[in-house]
Formats: structure tokens, sequence, C-alpha cells
């Protein structure tokens, strides 16, 4: 008969091993899921789905033709003037544009009666559209549920 002989530090760095593998799929599911939709010959929201996706949220990508697509900014109560690249939605709200994901946890956190938030246009220096070291002043705007909007971060240029 043989005998495995393991000594306490290996048995406890195992079990702690376990514990946290164990615990990676609800660590994973528990992040936020960010549906985005876009057209697909645009560069630029697919940087931006990396850039969101390195800070953490999940990322569901659909493609659609340019006009489905602003009949889904329509729908989801978009203004023409609020509009950009491309439209996502994560806990009930619409992420309008190039958003910076910090706003976007901000947004869940405090959880306001809106719409949700938006960067109209495609900004320089927004996350996806070049370096925030050489960006442009932009804001981000909040889209309240009567479709009126206030200012829900301003980022100065560099």
């Amino acid at each position: 008969m043989t005998t495995v002989s393991v000594d306490r530090r290996a048995l406890l760095c195992g079990l702690g091993v376990a514990g946290f593998s164990a615990a990676l799929p609800a660590f994973a599911s528990s992040q936020p899921l960010v549906q985005v939709v876009k057209d697909p010959d645009c560069g630029c929201c697919g940087a931006w789905i990396n850039i969101m996706s390195a800070d953490g949220f999940q990322m569901e990508v659909h493609e659609a033709p340019y006009e489905a697509l602003v009949r889904l900014k329509e729908q989801r109560g978009i203004s023409e003037d609020m509009a950009s690249c491309h439209t996502a939605q994560v806990g009930g709200y619409v992420i309008e544009g190039h958003v910076p994901p910090h706003d976007v946890r901000r947004l869940l956190s405090e959880q306001p009666e809106a719409i949700g938030l938006s960067v109209p246009g495609m900004p320089w220096g927004s996350p996806g559209m070049g370096p925030d070291s050489e960006r442009d002043t932009y804001s981000v705007f909040l889209i309240l549920k009567d479709g009126t909007t206030e200012v829900f971060t301003h980022y100065e240029a560099h």
C-alpha cells in the first residue's frame, strides 16, 4: 500500500486555488452584460467594446445595417443630436456612443430615472476614438425620460 504525504502548506495552497477557481464563474457572471448593436464596418466601435471588456464588462455584440441601427436608436429614445456610431444596453439603460466605462459604472450605481447616457458624435480621445492624453473637450449626457438632457460628466481637452 502506498502512503501519500502532503504537507500543510501544500494542502492550504491547493484548497485556496480550488476555492478561487470555483468562484471564477460566479464572478464573471456577476459583471454587467452590455449588449451592443453596431455597424459591421465600424472599427472604433470595436475599440470601445475592447475597452469596456478590459474594464470587466461582459460584452455581447450584434451587427446591424445602418438603417436598422437608426430605427433602434429612435425606438430607444435617442434623438438625432444625441446619436453616435453604436448603441448599447446595460442594466435597463441605453449607452450611446463612446461613453467611458467609469460613467457606465456610475450610472448603474446611482440608477437615475433616465433613458441612459450618450457621448454624441465621435469626439477625439473618448474611449475608442484615440488616446485620452490627446482628447478634445467632450461631455457625457444623461438622457432623461422626457427626452431632455443634462451633463453627467465633462472631460476637458488634454
